[in-house]
């Protein structure tokens, strides 16, 4: 059995809803569409968050 190395087809790429950590010191970020709360609190450091727009790969 071979597995293919080759060039895999690029995942295409949209403007996505997220909540990003407002602390400095934290990289935490989630897709809105995975948030259970209306304004979550970061689950990495529990700061407050603020909603941005990212372009992330899309997701099937």
């Amino acid at each position: 059995m071979s597995f293919s190395r080759g060039p895999k087809e690029p995942v295409p790429e949209v403007e996505t809803n997220v909540w990003s950590c407002t602390s400095d010191d934290c990289a935490g970020w989630m897709r809105e569409s995975y948030s259970f709360e209306k304004e979550p609190t970061c689950p990495l450091c529990k700061s407050a968050m603020k909603q941005e727009v990212r372009v992330l790969p899309e997701l099937s």
